[in-house]
């Protein structure tokens, strides 16, 4: 508001923007002038009536016969023109984040935008979107801590679920050929930039496709993403210029590692080795470390930070996704793909394994080379499904928090979560 004795101006915004109010006593009357000006709070909801007119700058105003409050706020907004800075309050109190910088309220409409884009995708695929349990009596589909809890009326522990993958392919072995689920999914791990416990993926899986379709499926989705809030698939950021217009690059776990680590995992990929190369580059590892754990702390560090571009990364080592299809020409590698943007891996993908004898020596190595916390349970009712008989198909996973990161140019996930968890004030 701007006081100026008879007659003061004041501005109301909503949802649909913002309009000055014109407020004269003798317009108002003389008490709801006087209330007005004593009463009135940055932050008050209030309703205003009268006839429209320009000011003599040209701005559109109400010159205001009524005013009523609709509710009062009984604590001090901060100032718009200085915004809130302090990360603390931004991100315990993100309705006062959303209210004080117009950048933060504009990300989250880009992220709905962002997500209705992938569903339009995906719908006009023929892809049917299904809901799965998110508290699962086994976890799988992935290698992580998972959240546990007790399920009184069955009178057993239960896991929020690290991911929706062995639900999902259940549904390509009931005869649906294209579904998918956008979910929250929950992993008992660290907070970092790029890492939170809760975080949100969409998981498709289409029958009778491969890595190749996945491929061209990703590319689509990312592209639509980025003009969904651009308008174009060359997205500028501050510091770089992210081009998602397909073709991507494309490039093989085995060049990577071999140009970042100096490991050519096709002449000598053992253990050895690979502590070798984690030593020569000062990387800590764990002696329980098993080969797949060595090959992704190496990764990690050395060759993720370099792909800034949307890129494939393709050809895993066998180890690294016992869901995966073997290549027909190598079986020490698996027809599986990520795509790394702003060193990042924002999506996942395999040609899925659907032979269920293969799929069970698989999963029982993996669960014996496993051991602790991040140990992976053997899945009985899965490989009882995938026995009755499950379609070739390609699978595909995208990070959605970590495709806004990338389209909306942040590089801590908790400002594309609206309401992150923190840790107690005390």
């Amino acid at each position: 508001m701007r006081r100026m004795g008879g007659t003061s101006f004041a501005h109301i915004r909503d949802g649909s923007g913002e309009v000055q109010l014109y407020l004269n006593r003798q317009a108002l009357g003389a008490d709801a002038y006087r209330n007005a000006l004593e009463l009135l709070d940055i932050g008050d909801f209030v309703s205003a009536g009268g006839p429209l007119f320009r000011t003599r700058s040209g701005e559109p105003s109400v010159r205001a016969e009524r005013l009523q409050v609709a509710a009062k706020t009984l604590r001090p907004l901060p100032a718009k023109w200085h915004g809130l800075k302090d990360h603390e309050t931004r991100f315990r109190q993100r309705y006062l984040d959303i209210l004080a910088n117009e950048e933060v309220r504009r990300r989250f409409e880009n992220r709905t935008a962002i997500v209705s884009a992938l569903r339009r995708i995906l719908d006009a695929h023929g892809f049917l979107e299904v809901e799965t349990p998110t508290l699962q009596p086994v976890y799988g589909g992935g290698a992580a801590v998972p959240f546990v809890t007790s399920y009184a009326a069955l009178n057993r522990d239960y896991y929020l679920r690290i991911s929706d993958e062995l639900y999902l392919k259940r549904l390509l072995v009931a005869g649906f050929e294209r579904v998918y689920e956008i979910c929250k999914t929950f992993r008992n791990e660290g907070i970092d930039s790029s890492h939170s416990p809760e975080f949100t993926m969409l998981e498709c899986y289409q029958a009778f496709a491969d890595l190749s379709d996945m491929r061209g499926l990703v590319q689509e989705l990312v592209a639509a993403a980025a003009e969904a809030v651009y308008g174009t698939t060359r997205v500028q950021l501050e510091e770089d210029v992210l081009d998602f217009t397909p073709p991507w690059r494309r490039l093989t776990y085995r060049d990577a590692l071999l140009a970042e680590a100096g490991v050519d995992l096709e002449e000598d990929g053992s253990e050895s080795a690979l502590r070798d190369a984690a030593r020569a580059n000062e990387i800590q590892v764990d002696p329980s470390w098993p080969r797949a754990k060595l090959l992704d702390e190496l990764m990690k560090t050395l060759v993720e930070p370099t792909l800034v571009q949307p890129t494939f990364l393709e050809r895993y080592p066998t180890e690294t996704a016992p869901l995966a299809k073997r290549c027909s020409d190598d079986p020490r590698f698996i027809e599986r793909f990520e795509v790394f943007v702003s060193g990042m891996e924002m999506a996942n993908a395999y040609t899925e394994l659907n032979d269920p004898l293969e799929q069970r020596i698989r999963m029982e190595e993996q669960a014996s080379e496993r051991h602790g916390e991040d140990a992976t349970p053997f899945d009985a009712e899965f490989l009882l499904a995938l026995e009755h008989g499950m379609p070739p198909a390609g699978g595909l996973g995208i990070g959605v928090d970590r495709l806004v990161m990338a389209l909306t140019d942040v590089t801590n996930i908790r400002e594309v979560i609206l309401f992150p968890q923190l840790r107690d004030r005390s």
